[in-house]
C-alpha cells in the first residue's frame, strides 16, 4: 500500500517527456496488451486531462498479456530498444510470470529517463475500452492494489472506490483526474 500523500505537493504535474514516452510505447503495444495501474486510470479518465503526479501512477507501465500474445509483445518491446531485468520478484513463484523491461532515452544534455515496463501474463481479466485502449476492469484494478499495484492513495484510485461504492461507472467520470477539494 502507498504512503499517505504530502497534500502540500498537490498541483504537480508529471514531465511531459514521460507522457509522452509511455503514451508511444502504449501505442505499439495496443493491440497485444490489457493495461493496468496509473496508465488504466489515465485512458479512463477524461480525454485532455491535467496530468497531476497525485491522480495517477506514472512512474512505471503495467501490463497483462494473454499467453498468445507474450512472443509479439516482448518482440515488440525489444525492437523499440527495451531490455529484460532482472528484479527481486523474478524467482518468487507467481501466476501471472511476472517479469520487468527498461528502456533508458537521453533527454537534453546529459540527463537521461528510464521507461520501464512491468509485464505479466494473465489470461483471465476482465477489461473495458477506454480511450481506444483496453484496460483492467475498474473494480478488478482496484482489487489488484492490495497484490500487484501500491500507489493505493493515488486520486483515480480513491475517486473510483468511491463511485463504484455508489454505483457509478468511473469510466470517463472527471474524478478520476481531478484534485481532492
Amino acid at each position: 500500500m502507498g504512503a499517505p500523500h504530502n497534500i502540500k505537493r498537490y498541483g504537480e504535474v508529471w514531465p511531459e517527456f514521460r507522457i509522452r514516452f509511455g503514451l508511444e510505447i502504449l501505442e505499439k503495444l495496443k493491440n497485444k496488451v490489457i493495461i493496468s495501474g496509473g496508465w488504466a486510470w489515465h485512458f479512463m479518465s477524461e480525454p485532455g486531462h491535467t496530468e497531476y503526479k497525485h491522480a495517477h501512477d506514472h512512474k512505471d507501465i503495467d501490463v497483462f498479456v494473454k499467453k498468445e500474445n507474450v512472443a509479439e509483445a516482448v518482440m515488440i518491446l525489444q525492437n523499440e530498444g527495451f531490455q529484460k531485468v532482472w528484479t527481486r520478484y523474478d524467482h518468487l513463484p507467481s501466476e501471472e510470470n511476472f517479469r520487468r523491461y527498461e528502456k533508458t532515452v537521453v533527454l537534453e544534455g546529459e540527463k537521461f529517463h528510464r521507461i520501464t515496463v512491468d509485464f505479466f501474463e494473465r489470461n483471465d481479466l476482465e477489461t473495458v475500452q477506454a480511450n481506444g485502449f483496453i484496460v483492467v476492469k475498474p473494480d478488478v484494478l482496484l482489487s489488484f492494489y492490495r497484490n500487484i499495484h501500491s500507489s493505493d492513495k493515488c486520486w483515480a484510485v480513491m475517486a473510483a472506490k468511491e463511485l463504484l461504492q455508489k454505483g457509478i461507472d468511473p469510466l470517463g467520470h472527471p474524478q478520476l483526474s481531478e484534485m481532492p477539494k
